[in-house]
Order: structure tokens, then sequence, then C-alpha cells
């Protein structure tokens, strides 16, 4: 594969097979982040654990304190005071069956996270094989399943982001924008990595954090060492 020259510039600030240290690491992807546009940044973390195995299951959510950079569109399903609540916190979309209806017939998917009240888990079962895929379900575990709905809002909208194991067991996020500066994106990796290891399932053997790296949008990868995470 061809690689643009900007690609290219970056990738020659980065010493091949070298692990940096993570305040390097981000200092490095900062200066490579050389796209006209305001580059997020990408956090990759591959895990020593078995995803296939309910009991090894890595999955969560955080608050980054400087937020993702990222304007987060919110779908509530919920009714009466729950969904005046939600509209009162700053959803974009609330509602219950008619956007269940909306999803199903128009393929209707303009929003980032999706939060429900309890109740309403029985009717967005109907479009869990569309949302599921994409990860939008809405999960207890990521503080997405709630009777506090504006808390919940609240949440997401100051930078709250879930983090889950795909097949491969890595997890991949958006730690913020490289406008941000190394020195936020260091605040937001150690607040992400300090919940991945607080997650670790009693049944992981072995190392960990396998390997970690970060990456712009449109940059090389710049690999962490691991050793002095785990």
């Amino acid at each position: 594969m061809k690689h643009g020259k900007k690609y290219v510039a970056g990738a020659n600030l980065i010493e091949t097979g070298k692990q940096y240290d993570p305040a390097e690491a981000l200092d490095l992807v900062v200066k490579t982040a050389s796209a006209k546009f305001d580059e997020t940044i990408e956090f990759h973390a591959k895990l020593g654990v078995d995803s296939r195995h309910a009991d090894q299951q890595v999955r969560g959510a955080v608050v980054l304190p400087h937020g993702t950079g990222k304007k987060v569109r919110v779908l509530v399903f919920a009714k009466g005071e729950k969904a005046t609540e939600a509209q009162n916190a700053g959803a974009e979309y609330v509602g219950a069956e008619e956007l269940v209806e909306k999803i199903q017939k128009e393929n209707w998917l303009d929003f980032d996270v999706v939060i429900a009240t309890p109740d309403m888990m029985g009717v967005i079962g109907r479009i869990a094989r569309i949302l599921g895929p994409k990860g939008l379900m809405p999960n207890p575990k990521a503080g997405t399943v709630s009777m506090d709905v504006a808390k919940a809002v609240n949440d997401v909208k100051a930078g709250k982001i879930e983090y889950r194991l795909d097949k491969t067991n890595i997890i991949h996020c958006p730690i913020g924008k490289a406008s941000f500066g190394a020195e936020k994106l260091q605040e937001n990796f150690d607040v992400l990595m300090s919940a991945i290891l607080k997650a670790k399932p009693a049944t992981a053997k072995g190392q960990y954090i396998r390997s970690l790296a970060v990456a712009s949008t449109m940059g090389p990868g710049i690999k962490i060492n691991a050793s002095k995470i785990n």
C-alpha cells in the first residue's frame, strides 16, 4: 500500500521496532497528525484474555476528563416523566415505539449513543439485530440502561466512552483529538488505562496487557511499552 507524503513524514519520526513510554508516544502522535482536519487519536490495546469465554469479557465505560472532542448525538428510549428528563438533559432524540419503527422501516441511524430506561428494553429487543452489530445496543454495564436518564445523558455528553473487546481480543477507543495536545491526551489515556486494568477478569492468566498502541486518524501507529503498564 502506497502512503502519502504526510504519512511518510510522520512515520519517519517513529523509530522502527521501538516501544515508547506513554508520554513520549502521545507527544509523537500529536506530531504525526498532519491532516487538514483535527484528527482523532485512537487507543488500541490487545489483551491476554479469550473473549469467547463469558468470564473473560472486558467491558465497561469511563468518563474521559477532557472528553473525546466529538459532538455526540444521543437517542433515549423513555416514556412520560423520564422522556421529559432526557429532553431537558439535552438528548437529541427521545421517544419509544415510534423510534423503533423508524429504525426498522427507514434504517435510521443518525445517532452515536443509545440510552434506555429498563422498561423499554423489551421494545428495543425488536431492533437488537440492527443496533447490536453497530455497538449501539444499550447495556447496564456501560451505564446506558438506567432510570437516571439525565445522568446517563450528561455523562455521555461529558465524554463518557464505552470500551469492550472485539473478536480478536483488542479494545479500540478514541481518547481525544490532536488539538488537545499531549498533556490532555495523557490524562484521558491514564483514566482509560486504569479502568481497563481494574476490569481484569479473575480468570485471566499470564500477561494481561499484551500490546498497546496509539495512532491518529491518518497517521502511523506508535507502540507503547506494555510491560510498564501491567
